[in-house]
């Protein structure tokens, strides 16, 4: 199988964008822990209520198997700038997700170097929560691929504030190490580090749901699955891309959810690993079959208008390629400014990339069927 390279997703040539901004088991028939404070007038509810974990599934407070379905941020010192009110409320309304991941890279620019973009955090949270939807919070551990490395010492304090500020309202769940990679193992670096992570959140949020990643670019989820951490609301995460990853990989997930693991794929996308070729809607089609079989939710890389395959916007050189002169005139597609038929702003077909659109429409279809068997 191809290897997630570190540069594949990374976008050094870019400007940094600092923050501007200060066995299978039934589901619990209900909420489980402490109330979360009462919501804004203006913001719903969280849209499943709080989640939880039993056998392999995420349930939500009704006692349903809940799937959730969005997208993942492109790292937000580059791409920080989606982090906005109408891109959140277009995501929530049009494409009808009900997830966005934000992606906060620690290394290559990221929080290490520039910890304020924890902000961008903050906001994004709350946006989430404005729309009534779930936010991932993604410790992005990429290069160097050990999150015991000392350019990630800041993880317990992160996730400590993350869980105070957050942990009593039910929109949030904690991604505690995105890809590790290199020479780790799961039982001498990556199980250790994952129980000091569960512990810190657990001081402050007993209940929300945790993603915990695998070795090998988190692929070797059975590998985890074999050797769980101990502790209640758990997910393995799992990532693949339809270019290079297919039935081996699937056999791996389905190994560590017949050993009785709950799993999520955090991140995938419709290009090969690098984030370029393709795109592949096929092997993604056949991915997604497998996703909707077992109720596995996921997030869809990325929200960006770079230039590559798996951007779900168009570039702005893909703009002055086509002619498309309103487009090129713009800074960014960051923030939707096509008014869209129900008085929001959306992304309109033009500013949409192929693999933009194949997922926006795969999740404004699954979004019907569910509210047709209702």
């Amino acid at each position: 199988m191809a290897s997630m390279l570190p540069s594949s997703r990374c976008c050094r040539n870019l400007p940094l964008l600092t923050a501007t901004f200060p066995l299978l088991l039934g589901c619990a028939s209900g909420p489980r822990g402490a109330a979360a404070p009462a919501p804004a007038a203006t913001a719903p509810p969280a849209k499943y209520g709080r989640l939880s974990v039993l056998g392999t599934h995420l349930c939500g407070s009704d006692g349903k198997l809940v799937q959730l379905r969005g997208m993942s941020t492109m790292g937000l010192q580059w791409h920080g700038d989606v982090v906005n009110a109408k891109a959140f409320a277009a995501l929530a309304k049009d494409w009808k997700a009900d997830v966005v991941r934000l992606a906060l890279y620690v290394g290559e620019g990221g929080y290490a170097a520039h910890p304020e973009l924890k902000q961008l955090v903050w906001k994004g949270v709350d946006l989430a929560i404005a729309n009534g939807i779930y936010a991932i919070v993604d410790w992005h551990v990429l290069a160097p691929g050990n999150p015991n490395d000392s350019l990630y010492g800041g993880a317990q304090a992160f996730f400590d504030e993350v869980s105070r500020k957050y942990g009593k309202v039910p929109n949030i769940l904690y991604e505690i190490m995105n890809e590790p990679n290199g020479e780790v193992t799961w039982a001498a670096d990556l199980k250790p580090y994952a129980e000091k992570m569960v512990a810190t959140i657990r001081a402050n949020d007993p209940d929300g749901v945790i993603l915990i990643g695998s070795e090998h670019w988190s692929q070797d989820v059975h590998v985890a699955a074999a050797d769980p951490v101990l502790g209640k609301n758990l997910m393995y995460t799992f990532h693949f891309y339809a270019g290079s990853h297919g039935e081996a990989l699937r056999g791996k997930v389905q190994a560590a959810i017949d050993k009785g693991a709950a799993v999520f794929c955090s991140e995938w996308g419709t290009s090969e690993s690098s984030g370029t070729g393709g795109p592949y809607l096929r092997p993604a089609e056949e991915w997604l079959a497998f996703l909707d079989r077992h109720t596995i939710g996921w997030t869809n890389w990325s929200l960006c208008d770079k230039s590559e395959t798996s951007a779900a916007l168009k570039s702005l050189a893909a703009a002055i390629q086509e002619g498309n002169v309103a487009l090129a005139e713009r800074e960014s597609l960051l923030v939707p400014e096509t008014m869209g038929p129900d008085g929001y702003a959306i992304w309109g077909p033009q500013e949409l990339s192929v693999s933009g659109a194949f997922v926006r429409a795969h999740m404004r279809a699954r979004a019907a069927d569910g509210a047709a068997k209702k």
